[in-house]
């Protein structure tokens, strides 16, 4: 057995490195958190969002992909088509709906003639879904500039278009917008608006950088042309989520995205009520990540495990290493620096009351991370709603 030649001074060795060791992956972790915080996310720290909205130069279609969205269609619809903006059209894909979501979108379009109804209906041959029903939007816009959003979605103001719209200048093909979920108080609300805003920061702060991959269809614009040159969704057409950050992972550039963070050009949505119905919308976002460009999976990836391990490694320094001090301080540090960075993000993302529970939600935005990075990895999701 290997464990008869083990020599008890070799073993005091190994208990004499192991602190050493402990210490030495903490810091490493530390590091490589300090550098995504000053490299990537200082950048939206010190971003200004634009003045005065555009002025409404360039015609715009609104397209929204609805499946069984009567209710939403009702409360939602007629803030979208009442926008201050002087050319644009809403193109809304009733995607096989089975409740009064057609007499509803009837309903409205006597009212509002810049509502454009395109009808999905099921087909024996193949399996519709967002894609499917998006395209077929897209196709019917008149339209080069497409503006997205989700029927559960209201625009933060009536200049949404106009400061969304705005930003297609020079070379840019994509903009990316932020979309916060509703304040309905509660511990899980206050984590999914925690969680957005931490999403947020990371998909906008790497577009500041050079280096954009991914977008949110609740608030996502890009040009005809560039969905047409790059076959819309073919290559992933065969997975049901993907539709916004899939196609921005693939078509994104940094000399053609740019970002929008004004709070007129927010659109908000409910978030999800119970744990249940978390899962089920995670696993379906969490699944597509293995899709993404290698190295925009190595990107997340490192942060996510040295995020995580940053913690593991912190608790097994402070109960193994007598260096429970230097543990201490660099903890502090990182929290003290997320605090700087993150104040003025957390305001500016519509999170100000959010960013006193960083120290927990913290630690939990990374064990979350990881637990849905695997989920996502080995389970597949059949249907987008």
């Amino acid at each position: 057995m290997i464990f008869n030649n083990f020599e008890p001074d070799k073993l005091e060795d190994l208990e004499a490195y192991l602190p050493w060791a402990l210490l030495a992956i903490f810091i490493a972790c530390f590091i490589a958190q300090l550098y995504y915080l000053l490299y990537y996310h200082r950048r939206l720290t010190v971003y200004a969002p634009d003045g005065e909205p555009g002025q409404g130069n360039i015609p715009v279609s609104v397209i929204i992909s609805a499946r069984n969205e009567e209710q939403n269609l009702k409360n939602n619809l007629p803030s979208i088509l009442e926008q201050d903006y002087p050319d644009f059209e809403v193109v809304v894909v009733n995607d096989c709906s089975l409740d009064e979501t057609e007499e509803v979108l009837k309903e409205i379009a006597a009212r509002y003639p810049r509502l454009k109804i395109v009808q999905v209906t099921e087909n024996d041959r193949f399996k519709t879904g967002k894609k499917f029903a998006l395209t077929m939007g897209i196709k019917a816009a008149k339209y080069e500039h497409l503006l997205f959003t989700d029927a559960d979605c209201r625009p933060a103001s009536a200049n949404w278009i106009a400061r969304m719209a705005a930003n297609f200048t020079g070379d840019t093909e994509i903009v990316l917008g932020y979309s916060p979920y509703e304040r309905t108080g509660g511990l899980l609300n206050n984590f999914i608006r925690f969680e957005t805003v931490r999403t947020a920061i990371y998909y906008l702060s790497a577009a500041l950088a050079g280096n954009p991959y991914m977008g949110i269809g609740r608030n996502l614009a890009y040009t005809k042309t560039l969905f047409f040159k790059n076959k819309g969704f073919a290559s992933h057409m065969h997975v049901m989520s993907g539709d916004d950050d899939l196609f921005v992972n693939e078509n994104a550039t940094a000399a053609n995205t740019t970002i929008v963070i004004h709070p007129e050009a927010f659109t908000y949505s409910p978030a999800k009520a119970s744990v249940g119905a978390l899962y089920r919308q995670k696993r379906r976002h969490m699944g597509v990540g293995k899709m993404y460009k290698n190295k925009h999976r190595r990107m997340l990836s490192f942060d996510a495990l040295t995020g995580f391990f940053f913690y593991i490694f912190f608790v097994l320094s402070v109960l193994f290493s007598p260096y429970l001090f230097v543990a201490l301080g660099l903890l502090l540090l990182r929290t003290i620096t997320q605090l700087i960075l993150y104040y003025r993000i957390f305001r500016k993302l519509d999170g100000k009351n959010l960013i006193w529970y960083l120290p927990v939600f913290d630690l939990v935005y990374y064990v979350y991370l990881n637990i849905f990075g695997l989920i996502g990895t080995f389970i597949k999701t059949t249907q987008w709603k």
